[in-house]
């Protein structure tokens, strides 16, 4: 028995398209995951970057479930002395929903170098529009 690498020249990349109207951010966010990091291919090799390409539509129409849209909030650090900067998720979805999108995905890939090629192959668009039509997209329906 010998167990199949695949090899960076030997990925084949997919386009899939995924319709965020209505569903939860949440549980989008690690299907989409799993599909930027190729854990749904048969041929995944984890120190290999062989995951396909996904863009998301109408990311402004998300939701979260409880009381997440009051209380959910976005920190981050500016690197000076109290400089922890604070965004509400209601603020965010008003002037960013892309971001939104994007941020919950990115927490769920792993932390390492591969993260951030992973990401540039995440397309998102707040509305129905986007232009990779060229690429026949297969679209996606997550439960």
């Amino acid at each position: 028995m010998k167990s199949y690498i695949e090899k960076p020249a030997d990925v084949q990349r997919k386009w899939y398209l995924v319709d965020a109207d209505g569903k939860t951010l949440g549980r989008m966010a690690s299907e989409i995951a799993l599909i930027l990091r190729g854990k749904n291919k048969p041929t995944f090799t984890p120190h290999v970057d062989g995951g396909d390409c996904v863009v998301v539509i109408n990311a402004a129409k998300v939701k979260l479930t409880g009381r997440k849209l009051d209380q959910k909030m976005y920190r981050y650090h500016t690197g000076y002395v109290g400089g922890l900067k604070e965004i509400s998720y209601k603020h965010m979805m008003e002037n960013k929903p892309e971001e939104v999108v994007a941020h919950a995905v990115s927490g769920m890939l792993p932390k390492n170098r591969l993260r951030s090629r992973m990401m540039t192959r995440l397309r998102v668009y707040a509305g129905a529009e986007h232009g990779h039509a060229a690429q026949n997209p297969e679209v996606i329906d997550f439960k």
